[in-house]
């Protein structure tokens, strides 16, 4: 009989189960392209900047202090991941978050590591 502490292997059936329950190879492999993503800490602080306000490559430039360049091959990247949007306004193309699970994304990142 295990004791209180001691952990009970599963049994092959319930083993099964949990394997059935894991998402398909694709699925799981973008998914951890995904995160590569969030891998970056320049990406991350765009990111943070667009949760706050929808901004143009220029105005993201001085609010980080950083090139242009930089900060539009980081657009880039995030923009082909559907991690950002864009429209046009006259010259100026604004950029703002796709949708409402970036915000979730980075909300309970924070939310981990502040435990």
């Amino acid at each position: 009989m295990a004791g209180k502490n001691e952990y009970t292997e599963k049994d092959d059936k319930a083993v099964q189960s949990l394997s059935d329950e894991l998402p398909d190879e694709d699925a799981l492999f973008d998914l951890a392209e995904l995160f590569k993503i969030f891998g970056d800490s320049t990406r991350i602080k765009i990111l943070f900047v667009l949760l706050e306000s929808d901004l143009s490559v220029n105005d993201i430039t001085k609010v980080l202090r950083m090139t242009q360049s930089a900060i539009s091959h980081q657009l880039r990247i995030l923009k082909a991941n559907g991690l950002v949007k864009y429209k046009r306004e006259g010259k100026s193309l604004i950029y703002s978050l796709a949708d409402a699970h970036v915000n979730t994304i980075l909300s309970q990142g924070l939310d981990h590591l502040a435990d």
